[in-house]
């Protein structure tokens, strides 16, 4: 797992953040706002609440988080395979 140490929320709806091993940069969540549980970010500031929680999520509150494994491949551009070597052997077997 990738763990972030740092995010900070920008206009419309994108993150900044810089993950453990030094990768960082921006996601945009826009395509999330309103949607489901994600419409919570409607409420005036609620985006810029975001957090880290003690187990690496990016979340907003106990019910809102994100995968922060998804969120570092989706800045490096990388495929699960490139990152986590062992799926490519099960999908190789």
């Amino acid at each position: 797992m990738f763990k972030p140490v740092r995010v900070k929320p920008l206009p419309d709806y994108k993150l900044h953040l810089r993950y453990e091993d030094g990768v960082e940069g921006e996601v945009d969540l826009s395509h999330l706002a309103g949607r489901g549980v994600f419409a919570l970010w409607n409420d005036a500031g609620a985006f810029e609440k975001v957090s880290i929680s003690p187990g690496g999520a990016i979340r907003w509150n106990d019910e809102v988080d994100l995968c922060p494994d998804a969120l570092y491949l989706e800045i490096t551009g990388k495929s699960p395979e490139d990152v986590f070597p062992s799926l490519k052997a099960q999908v190789d077997a």
